[in-house]
């Protein structure tokens, strides 16, 4: 499987909130069904059937009478398959009934469309994998040098920001985006949240963006925010010298299921870049660790921060 997609787009905002179904809240005990982490699996499990009868994607092309391209598509979570595709590919690799039924409702969650796409308007192709993904995500681990991370922003810094970034979007534009960021940050404040360890760098504690009294009260919400079990927050002085992560920030996702492999999110100036490798994740897992261990401990972050909102 290639271990690397990369979808055009422009910069991404950032926030999140439970998808509904005929306006029935689609979640796991709390956590909200993501069809893009259904996708996904469901991609892996047609992947697995294939392989383990040893046959080629040519060979289920021909059974479903499409190409192969189409069948790798399925297989690479790039198109969703239908319901009647997926049950032509089941006879074809001649799966039981219990495994059936169980696939067949996999496509079913997988072809549900998310919360998110009330956003689509505003919300690029490559930018809606993140946001799917995210939403199942049981921990996110995250790196950020230049700015505060997008789930733990205010109102009023995700604006500032957002105008900064969209230079050419109108206030309508704008205000979507600034709402979906802020509708994503259920993740982290609802019911059966995520698990967030965040390493800033010292810069996105002295940028002033909005000024200074927006980036005073935004600090003050991150102190807020880390009073709750589930979210931690590092500050990487200035100072610290040189570290693995200065090519740039990064998201690692991580979910309950084994099921569902973890990736790592990459922000880019056209897009977006996926990485599911192991070797990938390990590089960015062992990248995370060095910088929790060389950033400032995150009871002394509190202080650090503390004292940069008294100087604003």
């Amino acid at each position: 499987m290639s271990s690397v997609v990369v979808v055009t787009g422009c910069c991404p905002p950032d926030g999140e909130m439970l998808m509904t179904h005929g306006g029935r809240k689609g979640t796991l005990g709390g956590m909200t069904v993501s069809p893009t982490v259904r996708r996904r699996r469901l991609a892996a499990e047609l992947r697995r059937l294939r392989a383990a009868l040893d046959l080629t994607q040519q060979q289920a092309a021909a059974h479903l009478g499409c190409t192969q391209a189409k069948i790798g598509r399925f297989e690479t979570a790039k198109r969703t398959p239908s319901v009647g595709d997926v049950s032509a590919l089941l006879d074809f690799y001649g799966v039981g009934d219990a495994e059936r039924e169980q696939l067949l409702n996999l496509t079913r969650d997988a072809r549900k469309r998310g919360w998110w796409h009330s956003y689509s308007d505003v919300l690029p192709e490559w930018y809606e994998t993140y946001v799917g993904l995210e939403a199942e995500a049981s921990s996110i681990h995250t790196y950020e040098s230049e700015a505060i991370p997008g789930l733990l922003q205010t109102h009023e810094y995700a604006y500032a920001i957002t105008k900064a970034t969209l230079i050419r979007a109108d206030e309508a534009e704008i205000a979507r985006r600034v709402e979906l960021r802020i509708q994503r940050q259920q993740r982290v404040i609802g019911e059966k949240p995520l698990e967030l360890w965040a390493v800033l760098g010292e810069a996105a504690l002295r940028r002033r963006v909005g000024g200074p009294g927006v980036l005073r009260r935004q600090l003050e919400h991150v102190l807020k925010l880390v009073a709750m079990a589930n979210v931690t927050v590092q500050v990487m002085p200035l100072d610290a010298g040189a570290h693995p992560a200065q090519v740039g920030p990064f998201v690692i996702l991580r979910y309950s299921d084994h099921a569902d492999p973890d990736v790592v999110y990459l922000e880019t100036h056209v897009g977006g870049l996926y990485l599911e490798r192991e070797i990938e994740l390990s590089n960015y897992v062992t990248m995370m660790d060095h910088l929790r261990a060389h950033a400032i401990d995150p009871e002394t972050s509190l202080q650090v921060i503390d004292e940069r909102i008294g100087e604003l």
